[in-house]
């Protein structure tokens, strides 16, 4: 089945309102955060392919985007950048279908309407956007999640999940329209941003990615795999041991602190809810003290 540019594999199946979770590539995905969340839901619920852009090169630069080569006695595979859709089935629950998206060079606006006509085809209920930006913000402190809904459903799940407002005024993604588009069609649209130290750059975040996932069981019953909670406890110390000895990240770190303890007072005035206490264990058996919650 042709969908706008994507190439479903027929026979597309009946979805009961999915749920429709996606990362965004390379705009919002600091150290891999919304593809590691992605990686495990595919392998958790053994998701299956859905379809592929047919013509990527349409939207996609190859100079910017590399393609993958396999050379050994010749070429012997070639993988293509492109955007691909997962989906999985969930008995009694909303099914789950995963897009990972990768910010168009070109033909933006048929590449958004693609994404669009998508989301209509397969009845989505909800389109959540995951991701991760760096941010003025301490390694010391519990990471922040921030977040937007458009839509009642989706308001309330920013709320439950004790997101901090994202105000943004500035350069965005022309991908940003897709949250836009399906809010007006009757979607619910809903972002989640975790804020990570703008100094600490990682090939795989499992704070961030716990972060993540702890909104996502929250919200839609999405279970964290307690090991991830243990990687996230030994990156953390690794993060402070290497960064002890830099007297830049020393001498800026109270600046960040206070800063990010007047985002957490005007959370909790706003009614805010808290960190789970997962989360912040992670913190306090580093620290052995309370460092704040959010």
């Amino acid at each position: 089945m042709r969908i706008g540019c994507f190439q479903l594999h027929d026979p597309v199946p009946e979805f009961n309102e999915p749920y429709v979770l996606a990362c965004l590539r390379p705009w919002i995905d600091v150290n891999g955060v919304g593809s590691l969340v992605l990686n495990e839901l595919e392998t958790r619920f053994g998701a299956v392919e859905l379809g592929v852009l047919s013509k990527p090169g349409h939207f996609y630069d190859f100079t910017r985007y590399r393609p993958i080569i396999d050379l050994e006695d010749g070429i012997n595979d070639l993988a293509v950048p492109n955007t691909t859709i997962h989906y999985a089935k969930r008995e009694g629950r909303n099914d789950v279908i995963l897009l990972r998206l990768l910010e168009p060079h070109a033909n933006s606006e048929f590449y958004v309407n693609s994404v669009l006509k998508l989301l209509k085809t397969v009845g989505a209920r909800k389109y959540i956007l995951l991701g991760s930006m760096h941010d003025m913000v301490p390694h010391t402190k519990p990471l922040l999640l921030g977040g937007y809904g458009m839509g009642k459903e989706a308001r309330k799940d920013v709320r439950k999940a004790g997101a901090l407002p994202i105000v943004h005024h500035g350069p965005s993604t022309i991908v940003n329209l897709i949250t836009k588009n399906a809010a007006e069609a009757g979607i619910e649209a809903i972002a989640f941003i975790v804020s990570l130290p703008q100094y600490v750059a990682l090939e795989e975040d499992y704070l961030g990615k716990v972060r993540l996932m702890e909104a996502l069981n929250m919200l839609y019953d999405i279970p964290v795999d307690k090991e991830d909670f243990e990687r996230a406890l030994e990156q953390r110390k690794l993060i402070g041991e290497k960064l002890d000895d830099s007297p830049t990240v020393k001498s800026l770190l109270p600046h960040l602190e206070r800063a990010y303890d007047l985002r957490i007072k005007a959370a909790e005035t706003e009614g805010a809810p808290r960190l789970t206490s997962e989360m912040e264990d992670i913190f306090s058996k580093i620290t052995e003290k309370d460092i704040g919650k959010a």
